[in-house]
């Protein structure tokens, strides 16, 4: 497997945030000064620019079932686009700090600002305020099953919100920050990246935790791939790569894939098992955990990578960069 350029594009800014459209026709790139480009996928070429949001975008996610998107700014509010056409069709508030976190399950959209937290339907009519995290939310997961809840991490915890009534279901305290939160497929392990540095797991339905220390740096990123076997996680030199099988990694040695430089993104394939890592040198590398070692496809890139996103039917791996330069690359056997 190898990974070949397919095309570039560069924004005004620092790519912020990354999207593929469901349908896997547009690729949505956000830049920090606050427009937000919808780009074709076939070619690059520039579909429609979005006025995106005064002071700057924060984050941005495409509504699974449809081409409508969501973008959340540092003025504070949440607005919605019709993807296809290119243009606003509503705006909603959450509250007065800027909207940093924003997270779809179907038709219901968790969007954070600060302490406060609110859900939207699509037409950006208020669902619910709920009420306020004890400090300022720094992530937001949805799991769909065995039920839906939302996790919505702050400084001392993670509260798991139920989805059809937004009743607090659990809190979970952590004495330190969280930099990243994520679930895993199968909805079993709630995995959060932390400040202390470390990397800690709960299990929500059997009242379970575990936890891994020993990183480097603050664990930014975390990705699990599709089977909720292999959990990726940064906070070094080395992406780190826990088995989540049986009773879960805690006591096992995990397997570390090495970089030159610090690992500064990690993405798993959505449906096949090949893992994208990338470091601060430029370099991305494709993995195949089986073989435990770089595919040919390492590749470098000029400057230092801020997202990383694959494509909908895993042929197409996104590349924002830090001097605002969206790069595309193709997988060939």
């Amino acid at each position: 497997m190898e990974l070949t350029k397919y095309w570039a594009s560069a924004l005004d800014d620092y790519v912020i945030d990354l999207a593929w459209s469901p349908d896997g026709a547009l690729l949505a790139a956000a830049s920090g000064a606050g427009p937000v480009r919808l780009l074709a996928s076939a070619d690059g070429a520039l579909r429609h620019e979005l006025t995106g949001h005064e002071g700057g975008t924060n984050a941005i996610a495409w509504n699974p079932g449809s081409q409508l998107l969501a973008t959340g700014g540092q003025d504070g509010a949440v607005k919605f686009w019709d993807g296809a056409a290119g243009q606003h069709t509503a705006t909603a508030r959450v509250g007065p700090g800027w909207v940093e976190h924003l997270a779809w399950r179907k038709n219901c959209l968790a969007a954070a600002a600060g302490r406060k937290l609110s859900l939207f339907n699509p037409d950006g009519a208020v669902r619910q305020h709920l009420p306020d995290a004890a400090k300022t939310v720094t992530a937001l997961a949805w799991r769909e099953a065995p039920s839906p809840l939302l996790a919505a991490a702050f400084f001392g915890g993670v509260r798991l919100i139920e989805a059809a009534d937004g009743a607090l279901r659990k809190e979970f305290p952590y004495g330190n920050g969280i930099q990243s939160l994520l679930w895993s497929p199968d909805g079993r392990w709630l995995i959060s990246g932390n400040q202390d540095p470390s990397v800690h797991l709960w299990v929500p339905d059997e009242d379970n935790e575990l936890q891994m220390s020993g990183y480097e740096s603050k664990v930014r990123h975390l990705a699990f791939d599709h089977t909720s076997r292999w959990l990726a996680t940064a906070g070094g030199q080395d992406a780190c790569i826990w088995d989540c099988a049986g009773a879960g990694p805690e006591g096992r040695t995990p397997v570390m894939l090495p970089h030159d430089s610090p690992v500064c993104g990690v993405a798993f394939q959505h449906a096949h098992s090949l893992l994208a890592t990338a470091a601060l040198d430029g370099t991305v590398k494709l993995w195949s955990l089986e073989r435990k070692q770089p595919l040919r496809a390492t590749v470098r890139m000029p400057h230092a990578p801020s997202r990383l996103a694959w494509s909908g039917d895993d042929r197409l791996l996104a590349i924002g960069s830090e001097k605002g330069v969206v790069y595309v690359l193709k997988t060939e056997a």
